[in-house]
């Protein structure tokens, strides 16, 4: 996989969390996902409980608070779009401070917050407690196909080449005085993106001949060989394990 790259939504830490095998906790957020998800939306209490248990995971792993809410800004635009359904959804009305509001909206806004909200928080978690390089390493542990995880590695690898591209193409474009004001400068700043395609594949060339003039036959040697104990598996999925048992409480009572 090469070399290591840290991401800014990592945060090193010598938590336990930190030191649990890659794979081991890509399994676990995906199950306390999909539990998150099957939860029946009016158990409104396991909502609750879902999110103590990834304050828990949030502790043991030594991620501030304020780091955490930060990065759930990201889910912004689905918050704006979960406060138009008691407005546009239709069925029987409840009134809300002098507004009228859809009850099915209602509580499809809930829904959306809800399980969005957690399940943000959980690849936060994810992301913050475990390095891109482990990632993939995680994935190809779980047997995602290698051409998927070699795509994921290039991506991780050139996509800050295609920034720092980008960012001297904004440059030089200052530095000659152009300032994006309006729809009439809309044409230089798609000459710029049709420039930066152009670029981009010409690098992706150049970087595909030399990993050919170097040997490469189609897959990445795995420099890594990742194993997971009994008791990391055991700790790991404590987490969707005990999502599961409130899910079927929710279900029940």
């Amino acid at each position: 996989m090469g070399a290591g790259h840290v991401h800014r939504l990592y945060r090193h830490g010598p938590s336990p969390v930190h030191a649990l095998p890659p794979h081991a906790k890509l399994t676990a957020i995906l199950g306390f996902v999909v539990v998150v998800v099957s939860t029946p939306r009016e158990a409104v209490w396991a909502f609750a409980a879902y999110a103590l248990l990834l304050a828990a995971v949030a502790y043991a792993a030594r991620v501030p608070a304020a780091f955490l809410l930060r990065r759930l800004l990201i889910e912004a635009p689905f918050v704006g779009f979960a406060l138009l359904l008691p407005f546009v959804a239709e069925g029987e009305r409840a009134h809300v401070l002098g507004l009228s509001l859809s009850e099915s909206g209602l509580w499809g806004a809930w829904n959306v917050l809800a399980k969005g909200t957690l399940g943000v928080a959980a690849s936060v978690l994810l992301a913050a407690t475990t390095e891109l390089r482990a990632l993939l390493l995680g994935l190809q542990r779980l047997g995602l196909p290698p051409l998927l995880v070699q795509i994921a590695s290039f991506m991780v690898r050139y996509g800050d080449v295609v920034t720092d591209e980008m960012r001297r193409m904004r440059i030089a474009r200052a530095s000659r005085g152009f300032e994006a004001r309006g729809v009439r400068h809309w044409g230089v700043l798609a000459k710029s993106a049709g420039a930066l395609f152009i670029r981009s594949y010409e690098r992706g060339e150049r970087v595909h001949l030399a990993m050919v003039s170097r040997g490469y036959t189609g897959s990445l040697p795995v420099l890594d060989e990742v194993t997971a104990t009994r008791a990391q598996w055991t700790y790991a999925l404590t987490l969707p394990a005990t999502a599961l048992a409130v899910c079927l409480l929710g279900w029940t009572l």
